[in-house]
């Protein structure tokens, strides 16, 4: 179905102009023109084609630009394409040649985009004229790109399914030399209605009454222009429009004039025509003279310096053209309802029809903003302490089982979750609680659907993807895109400005890149080599893609954020672009949850290596500031896959079983909280709300939907209120601490790993945070290492009764005085109480704000820096 609910615009096709774009920012008064000697009529006609590009002149010698120049000019800029290496001490010479070559191409593919394109903005707004649109002159135009396509029309219900009665008009204003087809629907006129007086009248479609519906006619609106707008003499054209072309007509063809063709003198050039006009009226005042000049410097060349009266450009210049007297005309809908029938009325069913070498089609358009095949969600992430959600599976998809991620229509929302106002007021309603919206976006591949997809979308096999093996991924099947095309990447750009545009998202989480930025799809063995980031299988393409995308969006939008989701964790990802980087603001590690649940499925809990667990969560240390950790991901949702609440609590009969899977439960989520970066994620809230599978439907299951809802009345049981009520007093704290931020470039000083006694010690700022992942062994009075003597109290305990814990450390025991004896490389000792599977977390006595234990209410922090958020 289709919603006309966008305001009124205006479209146009994006026809490659033969003339050269000008610079409409400059303040200065000169500018440089041509005066091209003369030449036969043939040189003066022009084509408006593709094909039509401009070519450098035979027999003119260009001087070669040397590279060191432009070095010069690049650095002079802040850019250093090989910038970051320095950073982090890359030394490959490979690689640092393959970031410069990456770079040029980079350069050269923002020349060829300009070309079509007059700057970032207008590049990534293809959705403004692409797909469909209500025009204001009572109208839908629509507009599609298939360059494989001979024919196109639009069918669906408002004609029958015709394939002949809405198609594009041949000539360039219906099909142009890129394959963009343009069609126009108009509304018609209902019976006994006569059509408007001016061809340009335009309709309001929201508003009921305009300026229009007051009653002034169209002649006096003309009269007010004319008086109102014109100076005197400005007008004289207007009124007699054919002053000029009489005058000439009557100078060549008069009775005065030439009366044959030898008569006919032969038009000089510009140059000679314009220094005997020069000469003739030299003695003339000078208020009868144009306000410009040309300079002439005696040299002959075919440029000349032209001067305009700085006076006369600044009037020009803030002359306006008349649109309020046009608005004046506006009528709204309810005239526009009383003359015209919808040419395509609102939530009509349509598709787009093609005829193509391979036979005809029928496809869901591109560009599309609905396609069809009320929860609590919202207050219990604010309640629990969340500053951001993360979307995922909003796209319109066609396999459920998949989360979305095989993507059928990159403009639409879902159907299958409501409308696209729908989608506005959750995005509203996240806002107005003080969320971050983060959108999943699969720019990487898509479905290979034939029918409701991009695949095959014009009869071609290469029309978004690459033909070949190369079109498919290698072990998903799904379509890969040919980010070299620069249609291509007009229509990846505007999608991701459009969902910004259109729904107000705040960011973006950039799904499986690579897929995307490796031929054999990351589907191999990475040791660390530098020469595995630059070798014959990366695509150099995608990362133009990549590193376009995050300069678009941080210009358009300052402050968007770019997530990307990278398991080869690529040198330079969230490195500055000026500086060789990909310019993503923060990555993902996604190793984190795939250990937990490694240990969980395959590793007895007494052999769990701390050591290994350790370096896992802390990833990349020279970019732990920018790094995100998951604490279970979307693969445990799907393919028969299982969240830590079903592993940990789904067999559980016996109080043994359900006491280790709380405490387990709980050391992991504060682990991963506060060993790994500034960004904490914690997938679904499965813990919370479903003891048992989270599982799309698939047949595997009948496509039952009973296991895919969140069952938030089990927060009303005792048990699963104790998690919830950890979870918040663990976000509290790090909202009223600012725990994440503190430590080492967003790394704690971890001081005691040991595996052995299963014990993790480590600090942040002032805060000590203590591990026993021992399943038996308790310490009564276990050594750790601290810095600063005095009295230390632990502030959050797993343990706690409130917790679902057993309350094994009593109360006299949550205060310990360090004693004199260097441990851990520290000055001094701490001895602590650790019963087995527990954590707690202490502080000195004298900073203690308060106690933690026992809140019950969160608070949302706006806060990019430390983001913690959730996926549903």
């Amino acid at each position: 179905m289709i919603s006309l609910t966008h305001p009124p615009q205006l479209s146009i096709l994006p026809i490659n102009s033969p003339l050269p774009k000008r610079n409409l920012t400059g303040s200065s008064t000169g500018a440089r023109v041509f005066l091209p000697p003369n030449r036969d009529k043939s040189s003066y006609l022009c084509n408006c084609s593709a094909a039509d590009q401009p070519q450098s002149q035979p027999g003119r010698s260009q001087r070669p630009r040397k590279k060191t120049h432009q070095l010069d000019a690049d650095k002079k800029d802040g850019i250093d394409p090989v910038g970051f290496l320095a950073k982090h001490g890359i030394t490959n010479k490979a690689f640092a040649q393959f970031l410069r070559e990456r770079y040029k191409a980079l350069k050269d593919l923002k020349d060829e985009l300009f070309k079509r394109h007059f700057n970032l903005q207008e590049l990534a707004s293809g959705f403004e004229i692409l797909g469909m649109h209500r025009n204001v002159q009572h109208r839908v135009d629509y507009m599609e790109w298939a360059p494989g396509a001979r024919y196109c029309s639009l069918v669906g219900d408002f004609n029958g399914w015709s394939p002949t009665e809405n198609s594009a008009r041949e000539g360039h204003f219906g099909h142009d030399d890129y394959g963009y087809w343009f069609i126009i629907l108009e509304d018609k006129l209902r019976e006994g209605e006569i059509p408007d007086q001016v061809y340009f009248q335009q309709y309001n479609y929201v508003d009921e009454y305009d300026k229009g519906d007051s009653g002034v006619t169209i002649e006096e609106i003309f009269k007010k222009a004319n008086d109102e707008y014109w100076e005197p003499g400005e007008d004289r054209f207007i009124k007699s429009r054919y002053e000029l072309a009489a005058k000439l007509y009557e100078q060549i063809f008069g009775p005065n004039g030439p009366q044959t063709e030898e008569e006919l003198e032969e038009i000089l050039d510009p140059e000679t025509r314009y220094k005997a006009w020069k000469e003739k009226h030299k003695d003339d005042p000078p208020s009868n003279l144009p306000p410009c000049d040309v300079i002439d410097d005696g040299k002959e060349h075919d440029e000349f310096e032209v001067v305009t009266d700085p006076v006369w450009q600044e009037k020009f210049r803030s002359k306006k053209p008349p649109i309020p007297y046009w608005l004046e005309t506006r009528k709204g809908r309810k005239a526009w309802l009383k003359k015209y029938r919808p040419g395509i009325p609102h939530g009509s069913k349509y598709r787009v029809y093609f005829n193509t070498p391979a036979g005809p089609l029928e496809r869901v358009p591109a560009w599309a903003t609905y396609v069809i095949p009320g929860d609590q969600v919202l207050t219990h992430v604010k309640e629990a302490g969340y500053n951001a959600i993360q979307l995922i599976g909003v796209l319109e998809h066609k396999d459920y089982f998949t989360v979305g991620y095989r993507v059928t229509n990159f403009y639409a929302v879902s159907s299958r979750y409501g409308t696209p106002e729908d989608f506005k007021r959750l995005v509203d309603e996240a806002h107005g609680l003080g969320l971050l919206v983060f959108l999943d976006i699969v720019h990487s591949y898509a479905a290979a659907d034939e029918m409701v997809g991009l695949s095959f979308f014009d009869g071609s096999n290469d029309c978004y993807f690459h033909s070949g093996k190369r079109g498919h991924h290698k072990f998903w099947g799904t379509r890969m895109f040919k980010y070299e095309d620069h249609d291509v990447l007009h229509f990846l750009l505007s999608n991701l400005n459009w969902w910004i545009m259109e729904y107000q998202i705040d960011g973006f989480n950039f799904h499986s890149l690579s897929s995307m930025m490796y031929t054999h799809n990351g589907f191999a063995t990475f040791t660390g080599d530098m020469e595995e980031y630059c070798n014959q299988y990366v695509d150099k393409d995608a990362f133009l893609y990549l590193i376009l995308a995050n300069e678009i969006l941080h210009a358009l939008h300052p402050n968007i954020v770019t997530i990307a989701e990278d398991v080869t964790l690529y040198p330079g990802l969230c490195e500055p672009t000026s500086q060789g980087g990909l310019g993503f603001d923060y990555f993902v590690n996604l190793s984190a949850s795939e250990l937990w649940l490694s240990f969980l499925e395959n590793v007895p809990d007494h052999e769990w290596s701390m050591s290994k667990l350790v370096s896992t969560l802390t990833g990349n240390k020279s970019s732990a500031d920018k790094m995100l950790l998951y604490a279970e991901n979307h693969n445990q949702s799907i393919s028969g896959g299982r969240s830590f609440a079903e592993i940990l609590f789904g067999s559980a009969t016996t109080e043994e079983a359900l006491l280790r899977g709380c405490s387990l439960h709980k050391m992991i989520r504060l682990t991963t909280f506060t060993i790994g970066g500034p960004a904490y994620l914690n997938f679904m809230g499965n813990e919370f709300g479903h003891p048992k599978r989270v599982e799309f439907p698939m047949s595997s299951n009948n496509f039952s939907y009973s296991l895919a809802k969140r069952r938030w009345e089990l927060l009303e049981d005792g048990f699963h209120n104790k998690l919830f009520a950890f979870d918040k007093d663990m976000m509290k704290l790090d909202i009223e601490e600012r725990i994440l931020l503190r430590g080492s470039r967003g790394l704690p000083n971890i001081h005691h790993v040991n595996d052995t006694t299963m014990v993790i010690s480590y600090l942040r700022g002032p805060f000590l945070f203590v591990f026993n992942f021992h399943p038996t062994n308790s310490y009564g009075r276990y050594s750790i290492g601290v810095e600063e003597a005095g009295e230390y109290q632990i502030v959050l305990n797993t343990d706690e009764e409130i917790y679902g814990g057993q309350g094994l450390i009593g109360r006299d025991q949550y205060a310990q005085r360090t004693i004199s004896r260097r441990t851990d490389g520290a000055r001094f000792c701490l001895e602590v109480p650790l019963p087995s599977r527990t954590a707690q977390m202490y502080t000195m006595y004298m900073r203690i704000p308060h106690r933690i234990y026992g809140f019950s209410c969160a608070r949302i922090m706006f806060s990019i820096k430390k983001a913690k958020y959730t996926l549903l």
